[in-house]
């Protein structure tokens, strides 16, 4: 059931599931609280209470908003959390969210007691022009993004994510997602692509787009609880998505930050291997971050 949060700036969507400590999980630019369906699924089956909001401009959540930075995300973000009270909360943020969850542990570490940042647009970014000239993926992946910012194209973003989950063809599910969590690529395309086209929407992806993780990479040193860094070797955002999450780790500080590869993924590994990603987040909580 979506609920609503009522803040200064407009509503944001969210439903909640399960009983146990609190999991925040915020999706990435363009998607919305769907991507979490069957990572969402295996966390309360773990015993986890689990919260899914759409971010400002995306799903259910209210459009019309002042601005869209992940320092915005990271307000939106505690302000749920605090609005579910029961104490701190483990915040679980994709692509442009693991920016905002960076910036949220940080500003009021009281409310997070862990951080998984899943593919997250952490630090500051060159385009490496190296790799645009040699590596096909990084390469189609480059272009895409820049033609959905530019353009505003809603054709464009889909081309985007049918690329950046490789291996996936259109009407497959995710592999081992739980019963009835899943659903195909198609399927969760046309739902983004009805999100999108509504008055505003596309809009706030090229916002997003164009708002640099600067914001989260200067609190990155000041995160002091336990952080989870989770990369798909085939994520086409960049052209060596290992050094990306070594980089974000080793701008914690010491002994804050693990990184984790999920094999085969591209920069939604909840979305093609939840079961994988679920146990890499329960290990983390399970090692020391609080299950």
């Amino acid at each position: 059931m979506t609920e609503f949060l009522r803040t200064d700036g407009g509503r944001l969507a969210y439903d909640v599931t399960g009983e146990g400590p609190l999991v925040v999980l915020a999706h990435g630019m363009g998607d919305n609280r769907g991507a979490y369906g069957a990572l969402a699924a295996l966390l309360v089956d773990a015993g986890h209470r689990v919260a899914r909001t759409d971010l400002r401009g995306h799903g259910e959540s209210d459009a019309g908003w002042a601005s869209y930075t992940r320092t915005d995300v990271a307000g939106d973000l505690l302000a749920l959390v605090r609005h579910l009270g029961g104490g701190s909360a483990v915040l679980v943020g994709h692509s442009f969210a693991g920016g905002a969850a960076t910036i949220a542990a940080a500003e009021e570490p009281e409310l997070v007691r862990a951080v998984v940042e899943i593919a997250p647009f952490t630090r500051a970014q060159k385009i490496d022009f190296g790799a645009l000239a040699t590596r096909a993926r990084y390469r189609k992946g480059m272009l895409l993004l820049m033609g959905t910012g530019l353009l505003r194209s809603v054709g464009l973003w889909k081309r985007y994510l049918r690329h950046a989950h490789p291996g996936m063809r259109a009407g497959d599910a995710a592999p081992h997602a739980p019963h009835g969590a899943g659903t195909g690529l198609d399927a969760r395309l046309a739902s983004l692509e009805a999100d999108l086209r509504r008055p505003g929407r596309i809009a706030v992806v090229a916002a997003m787009g164009m708002s640099a993780p600067t914001d989260a990479g200067a609190r990155l040193a000041d995160v002091r609880c336990p952080a989870l860094v989770v990369e798909g070797t085939l994520d086409p955002d960049w052209a060596d998505p290992r050094a990306e999450g070594e980089g974000i780790v080793a701008g914690m500080a010491a002994g804050v930050g693990r990184l984790e590869m999920v094999e085969g993924a591209g920069h939604y590994p909840h979305a093609q291997f939840p079961a994988e990603t679920a146990a890499l987040i329960l290990g983390f909580l399970k090692d020391g971050a609080g299950a």
